[in-house]
C-alpha cells in the first residue's frame, strides 16, 4: 500500500521533518531502501542492531510464586 512520509510520521507520532531525518540515517546505514511509495527493510539484522532490539524478552519464562 503506497504511503507518504507525512502519513508515516502521523502514524508513529513524529513530525515529517524528523521522520525524514530518521529515514535518511537508516538508509545511509544500509538498513532501509526508500522507493516511490514504499519503504523497504533491506537489512533486518542491521535495523535491529541500530534500534538496540533484543528478542530475549520474547522467550522469558514466567516464575511461579511460592
Amino acid at each position: 500500500m503506497p504511503f507518504s512520509q507525512i502519513v508515516l510520521a502521523d502514524a508513529v507520532g513524529l513530525t515529517p521533518v524528523h521522520t525524514n531525518r530518521v529515514i535518511r540515517k537508516l538508509r545511509d546505514a544500509g538498513a532501509l531502501d526508500l522507493k516511490p511509495g514504499s519503504l523497504v527493510v533491506s537489512d533486518l539484522s542491521r535495523l535491529a542492531q541500530i534500534a538496540g532490539f533484543d528478542d530475549n524478552y520474547l522467550h522469558r519464562q514466567m516464575r511461579r510464586s511460592s
